[in-house]
């Protein structure tokens, strides 16, 4: 298939996950970018902000949740004999999301060992630092709170070669880490860049929309 020369490259969005303090990430890229993605916030007022004077105090950035819809189809592969493909179908593609929510099985065997010699307090596993990448301004901080996968179509050996993975995601701000953490910078990079579009979307002039002499304050 032939693309129009001037057609500006498509961004692929992509989860990136990376367990600290091992640098390098692991990149899951979406093989087709969802036609969709909802977001909803919830502002973090301080509580009592009912009281007078009160009411515009915020703890911090509002709380934001994103639903998404990431279908991967292995048809293409299958049909110039990809042989991880043949061999394995989507199943690859479809446990390195899964894996984001599972503690590492060498952790859980090594905390299972502490525990049979009597340690008292055991640290959970921690998670890999997740994020969501969607386009240059948006790259964002998150723990998948929702994961649900409808394996549409299977080969002769039931691996999917079809599928259709829901997720559900948190956005992490600074007020979820601590401040030597890198997922506080990158919250905070994305805030600021935020504003900047904002003040790009906005205007300053009333006149624009209430006419002239119209002063608010």
């Amino acid at each position: 298939m032939t693309t129009f020369p001037g057609a500006p490259k498509l961004l692929k969005g992509a989860i990136i996950a990376i367990a600290l303090p091992n640098p390098i990430p692991q990149v899951i890229p979406f093989q087709y970018n969802p036609t969709t993605l909802n977001r909803t916030l919830q502002a973090k007022a301080v509580e009592g902000s009912d009281k007078s004077g009160e009411a515009l105090r915020l703890e911090g950035a509002p709380v934001e949740n994103i639903k998404l819809d990431i279908e991967f189809d292995a048809t293409d592969q299958l049909e110039v004999g990809d042989p991880m493909t043949v061999k394995n179908g989507l199943y690859p593609q479809l446990s390195a999301l899964e894996m984001l929510l599972y503690p590492s099985s060498s952790l859980v065997i090594a905390n299972q060992v502490l525990m049979e010699f009597g340690t008292i307090q055991i640290a959970p596993p921690q998670a890999p630092m997740t994020m969501l990448v969607w386009g240059k301004n948006r790259i964002l901080p998150v723990r998948i709170t929702d994961f649900s996968v409808t394996e549409e179509a299977h080969d002769i050996n039931l691996n999917p070669i079809r599928a259709k993975v829901s997720l559900g995601l948190r956005v992490l701000s600074y007020n979820d880490f601590t401040i030597t953490n890198p997922g506080y910078h990158q919250f905070l990079s994305h805030q600021i860049v935020k504003e900047t579009l904002a003040n790009l979307g906005s205007v300053n002039n009333l006149d624009t929309v209430l006419g002239n002499n119209v002063n608010l304050l």
